[in-house]
């Protein structure tokens, strides 16, 4: 399949390829979404009652689709669902892929609404290239992905995760529609599709924006129902969604509104992202504080200088350093990460020591979530995957 990139200088940005320097102001533009600016986060703040999540504060999540109509319904007393998801393709969740069930799990709980994740095993079979994994693989990595998306936090009461494959019949109608409404040439030019892919990949675009509707979900949300929804992903994901809102009017359906990150970067940099197929590019949340520090100290890219003497002189680049980086997304306090901004980049903090701090920071965050997850049981899952009535 060729890659169908955003016109960017030297960046590709598609639903599966991100790659060179993304540059977020032209992708808004282009992408035609509009930035999250203080006037929204203001509301975002007084409707929730609490202080602002650090990935919105720190301008983590940044653009976003009709959010202040969202905002405004609930406001007016409308509630809404949020829909996310994930494609299964290992046994364990890297950090980037975290960072939209974190946020979800935020959301979820300062609104108190429900919450659907997709996971799309179907999408991972077809779009794949190593032919040695079979369909079931992608199914059990969907069930095991499923104990750390729940370890995050999300209320079991108000949370439905599913397996496209286990539950694609109760959205086939859904499905068909969006198909219908959907020309060849549309979805070629949306998503690079060409004459060599398999059939499957040109249908899957369908599956992904089914969820978006309500009517998808008759046993959770009732079967004559047309819900707001709110997407959180990173804005890699947006090509699905544009589909989707350009359809939905055909159907009689809202449009989903959406909130977008920006990419978690890779070890090696941070115009790249993070890859499941490529270990040492991830840190894993199961991996151990041996195999973290190891990942940090010999793979995290740095924004320092050559030397010492040569870092002292001249400060590190703390737009380039992963370690830094890093720290934006998981260190909460603002004023410390404000420090060692100041102290990296004037040159008084050493590329070790920033990495020893994220060590610092990322060490517990594990090893929490490594807890919470030996908790997550079977049964458990079988619960949150079970269709049925959320609670509001």
């Amino acid at each position: 399949m060729n890659d169908f990139p955003v016109d960017q200088v030297d960046s590709v940005v598609t639903p599966w390829n991100v790659s060179g320097v993304v540059d977020y102001d032209k992708l808004i533009e282009q992408f035609g979404s509009q930035k999250i600016d203080p006037q929204l986060l203001k509301k975002f703040e007084s409707l929730t009652g609490r202080p602002l999540h650090p990935f919105l504060r720190r301008g983590i999540f940044f653009s976003h689709r009709d959010l202040q109509e969202i905002l405004q319904l609930y406001e007016n007393g409308t509630k809404f669902y949020l829909y996310t998801g994930r494609g299964p393709s290992s046994d364990a969740l890297h950090l980037g892929h975290m960072i939209p069930f974190l946020f979800t799990q935020y959301l979820q709980e300062a609104f108190q609404v429900p919450c659907v994740i997709q996971l799309t095993d179907d999408e991972k079979f077809l779009f794949s290239k190593d032919n040695s994994k079979k369909l079931e693989d992608y199914q059990r990595l969907g069930w095991e992905n499923a104990k750390d998306i729940l370890a995050v936090g999300l209320d079991c009461e108000r949370t439905f995760i599913f397996r496209d494959t286990d539950y694609i019949g109760t959205m086939y109608p859904n499905i068909l529609k969006i198909q219908k409404a959907v020309t060849y040439n549309q979805a070629r030019a949306i998503f690079g599709f060409d004459d060599s892919d398999n059939i499957g990949k040109h249908g899957f675009p369908a599956v992904q924006a089914a969820p978006s509707f309500s009517s998808s979900f008759p046993q959770l949300f009732g079967p004559q129902n047309n819900l707001p929804c709110l997407i959180p992903c990173a804005i890699d994901q947006d090509p699905y969604f544009r589909m989707t809102r350009d359809v939905a009017p055909k159907l009689g359906y809202r449009k989903p509104a959406l909130i977008h990150s920006k990419f978690f970067p890779a070890l090696q940099g941070e115009n790249t992202k993070m890859s499941a197929s490529m270990a040492h590019t991830a840190i894993y949340v199961s991996d151990s504080a041996k195999q973290l520090k190891t990942k940090v100290n010999k793979y995290a890219f740095s924004g320092g200088g050559a030397t010492i003497e040569e870092h002292k002189k001249y400060g590190g680049n703390c737009d380039i350093d992963v370690a830094y980086k890093y720290l934006s997304f998981f260190l909460e306090d603002d004023e410390q990460l404000e420090k060692i901004r100041q102290e990296y980049s004037s040159g008084k903090m050493l590329t070790g020591e920033i990495k020893a701090k994220l060590i610092q920071v990322l060490q517990p965050f594990l090893e929490q979530h490594q807890q919470r997850r030996s908790q997550v049981t079977d049964e458990m899952i079988r619960k949150v995957m079970t269709p049925r009535k959320l609670s509001f």
